[in-house]
């Protein structure tokens, strides 16, 4: 484990095993240097446990910088459970991911991600207080994945001003790759903005919700990256920007709620080679976390993570800019800054 390159120094790593319930967990905790570790929890049907690992890893590190680039006093873990989120799921498993997070007593919160709504993290609060992003309790703000939606929505905006001139979304074809929780707000929102919107997902029933109520067309998974699109938007999994995907993408930039969108910190010089404006992906997408600090808080206030929302979105558009004036790819100057910013605390 040590000499992976996903391990990137992490303080720990916990695997996770419940005979009684078939729980196979790891949680992985990058960095507490800001604060305690936060990051949701993704259920998925790994193909082997190393995939587990390093998926957990390289999500684990992509939160210690989306806390520091929101500027929240938290640091960086995430949760996976190796399992099918469709067959696999019982309360008594996300009671004993529950129990588990407690052994870490308290250095590490977790919330809802890929695969476990915020009803399964329910079960898992009836075992630790360090789970957020819940439907009831004391400072309960409930799924945070509308917020997330919105950050990425005014994120692409931002991005959009610099590769087009202009952020008004009207008329804009947009790609859309993964129609989940985050996906569904995002199109809602650009669908109403005036977008265009050509969507795909592994799930038929979303699709059909979607395109219903918005009007996109839909697309097999594999043919999103051929799209002739204005904005390709990734709201899936990782390491989807990659030697064999990025030649086929045509649009002007990339803008996405989806964690770990290049599959190697070098795409992004591949990228920007190809004249493509990419959004570093832990920048846009931390409205989730913004909110569900609030509620770690706990005192949840709504005008505290409209702030810090919009403050992000002016974070987002200094990064692009510095990276144009530099002429460096966007994701590295991101990831200098939140270096900078784990290394003073």
């Amino acid at each position: 484990m040590f000499d992976k390159p996903a391990f990137a120094g992490h303080e720990s790593v916990h695997h996770f095993f419940d005979a009684k319930t078939g729980l196979r967990a790891i949680i992985a905790v990058h960095s507490t240097a800001r604060g305690p570790a936060a990051g949701g929890c993704r259920m998925w049907n790994y193909a082997t446990a190393d995939d587990a690992l390093v998926d957990a890893l390289r999500l684990s590190e992509g939160m210690s910088y989306k806390n520091a680039m929101a500027d929240l006093p938290l640091g960086g873990g995430k949760a996976v459970i190796w399992g099918n989120s469709k067959t696999d799921k019982t309360p008594e498993l996300f009671r004993a991911l529950g129990r588990a997070i407690e052994m870490l007593n308290g250095k590490y919160w977790s919330a809802e991600d890929v695969g476990v709504s915020v009803r399964d993290m329910a079960f898992a609060a009836e075992e630790t207080k360090y789970v957020a992003g819940l439907p009831s309790g004391k400072a309960a703000s409930g799924d945070p994945s509308p917020v997330t939606a919105k950050g990425v929505f005014l994120g692409i905006k931002a991005t959009a001003l610099r590769a087009f001139g202009t952020d008004d979304l009207n008329g804009k074809h947009i790609a859309v790759q993964g129609v989940g929780h985050v996906g569904a707000y995002l199109c809602g929102r650009l669908a109403e903005a005036g977008a265009k919107l050509t969507i795909t997902d592994v799930n038929p029933d979303a699709l059909a919700t979607i395109s219903q109520a918005t009007g996109a067309k839909v697309v097999a998974p594999d043919d999103i990256y051929d799209v002739a699109a204005d904005i390709f938007s990734p709201n899936a999994l990782g390491a989807i920007i990659n030697p064999n995907t990025l030649p086929r993408i045509k649009t002007k930039m990339i803008a996405g709620g989806a964690n770990n969108q290049l599959a190697t910190p070098d795409m992004g010089e591949k990228v920007l080679e190809r004249g493509i404006l990419y959004a570093p992906d832990y920048v846009i997408n931390g409205g989730g976390i913004i909110n569900v600090a609030a509620e770690i808080s706990g005192t949840y206030d709504p005008a505290w993570v409209e702030v810090k929302v919009q403050r992000l979105v002016q974070t987002l558009g200094e990064v692009l800019d510095q990276a144009k004036a530099e002429n460096r790819a966007s994701n590295r100057v991101a990831d200098e800054i939140a270096r900078r910013r784990i290394l003073s605390a």
